[in-house]
């Protein structure tokens, strides 16, 4: 199995470090091909507990290559902050590797990760607030910031000119901040960045050409991937996903190898769910419930990079079937089944059912909308509590849950003649009657357009409009 990838099947935190930890002495090459520090794997290796952000979980292991690819955006700052911490504890780093390619996280990018939170206020998404959304977006916009960048101090000024032009009126207001007023500051940017990159510049390769080499002598080469399939940024619940494709396909892409040089795609699970930030959770136990907080607390469920408690519930094998599919998986792992002992009952989910009483198989739901009407799914049978409803924005469900906009029914548009009726003013809700006599629902009048005669009532001295 020359080329393997491991990826997580669930939302994360299925415990991937830990295979790549039982796979990594065997390996000749460990490639970490996307996310940032807003991952987090913890190993316990040889009875010492570790905890990586950005290093690959191969680094343990005394002559292995270890690869952050160009798929990943890095935070130097921390990436030195374990660099440091793994040489006190006397691991040789001299096997790291990191793409030239490989976008650098900024200090602007936190700043705008947190304002995009704070604004959507109870609506958060539940980032991390470390920057990962607004530099993969960057890195989109072609206004990102690489790795080699931090090694010319000319090129470096002139694409953080060129990065902040356009976020120049989001960022006013912490100019004025003195907590944000030096790390916005040009000439410290370019100084700090400039001394990262000199304290980097041994480790930085083409790290796609050490990929093909070991590829080519048939080494064994293990692609790691961070957080999980159901927060894929296409094939996830989005919004609530992560920034990039944690799924087995960016692995070529996030390391610069081929298809055909992939021959095995490990998914990894646990023996029940769990997800950090919001979301849709379907078999999720709220907190406050025995069950659910026994299996936190066994669980150690609690973020690596935050420390948030995580949400758990039953495994779903729904989700399940849909991340295999996705990541055409050839291994599946599950881990964590000793945290389910001494339960009289272990449930799983096999199906969900929606409005209309349909049972729903497959994920996504059918696009007619039957199943997701009124966001409520039943917990299959025999688990006791009835419909088991979906929480609005990952918080628990109070009554009837509320339609995200994605499948909330929109208005009705009145057309131009029902706008002007008599009765009828522009901009306000007709609250009449249908002519079967049923209460009709409030609907807004589209206002008139702003050209040609006004239409209404006039103002008062002028003369009065034929309807």
């Amino acid at each position: 199995m020359p080329g393997t990838v491991i990826v997580g099947a669930q939302w994360g935190d299925e415990g991937k470090g830990k295979i790549i930890d039982l796979l990594a002495s065997r390996a000749d090459a460990v490639i970490r091909f996307q996310g940032g520090n807003n991952a987090g794997h913890t190993i316990v290796h040889e009875g010492v507990t570790w905890k990586f952000h950005l290093i690959p979980s191969g680094i343990l292991f005394p002559g292995k290559t270890c690869i952050i690819g160009n798929g990943v955006v890095i935070d130097p700052e921390v990436l030195l902050g374990e660099i440091d911490g793994l040489r006190k504890r006397g691991v040789d780093v001299s096997g790291l590797k990191i793409s030239a390619n490989a976008h650098v996280i900024m200090p602007y990018h936190r700043i705008l990760d947190r304002a995009g939170e704070d604004r959507l206020g109870r609506h958060q998404i539940g980032t991390t607030k470390r920057g990962i959304g607004p530099a993969y977006a960057d890195k989109a916009a072609r206004l990102g910031i690489r790795i080699q960048d931090m090694l010319d101090e000319k090129i470096l000024k002139k694409k953080i000119l060129a990065a902040l032009e356009p976020k120049k009126l989001m960022l006013r207001p912490y100019e004025r901040d003195a907590e944000f007023a030096d790390q916005l500051d040009l000439q410290q940017m370019t100084l700090d960045l400039l001394t990262y990159g000199h304290k980097l510049e041994q480790h930085i390769a083409d790290t796609s050409a050490l990929a093909w080499k070991a590829l080519d002598e048939e080494k064994l080469v293990l692609f790691e991937g961070a957080q999980g399939a159901l927060l894929d940024i296409d094939h996830g619940t989005y919004p609530f996903v992560t920034s990039s494709n944690p799924v087995s396909a960016s692995a070529c892409i996030g390391s610069g190898v081929g298809p055909r040089d992939i021959d095995e795609v490990w998914g990894v699970t646990k023996a029940y769910a769990t997800r950090v930030g919001a979301g849709p959770f379907p078999t999720e136990l709220f907190e406050g419930d025995p069950v659910g907080d026994g299996i936190i607390d066994r669980g150690h469920e609690y973020g690596t990079t935050t420390g948030r408690r995580r949400r758990a519930g039953w495994l779903d094998l729904v989700a399940l079937k849909y991340a295999a599919r996705i990541n055409s998986l050839t291994h599946l792992c599950v881990t964590k089944l000793d945290v389910l002992s001494g339960l009289d009952t272990i449930r799983v989910c096999t199906r969900y059912r929606g409005g209309g009483g349909r049972d729903v198989r497959d994920v996504p739901l059918p696009p007619d909308g039957a199943a997701p009407r009124d966001r409520r799914v039943r917990r299959p049978a025999g688990l006791a509590g009835g419909p088991h409803r979906l929480p609005q924005r990952g918080g628990p469900a109070a009554g009837r849950a509320r339609l995200p906009a994605v499948h909330r029914r929109p208005h009705r548009r009145a057309d131009r003649a029902d706008q002007h009726r008599p009765g009828a003013r522009p901009g306000h809700l007709d609250r009449g009657r249908q002519p079967d006599g049923r209460r009709a629902h409030a609907e807004r009048r589209l206002a008139p357009p702003r050209t040609g005669r006004p239409i209404g009532r006039p103002r008062r001295g002028r003369r009065a409009c034929r309807r």
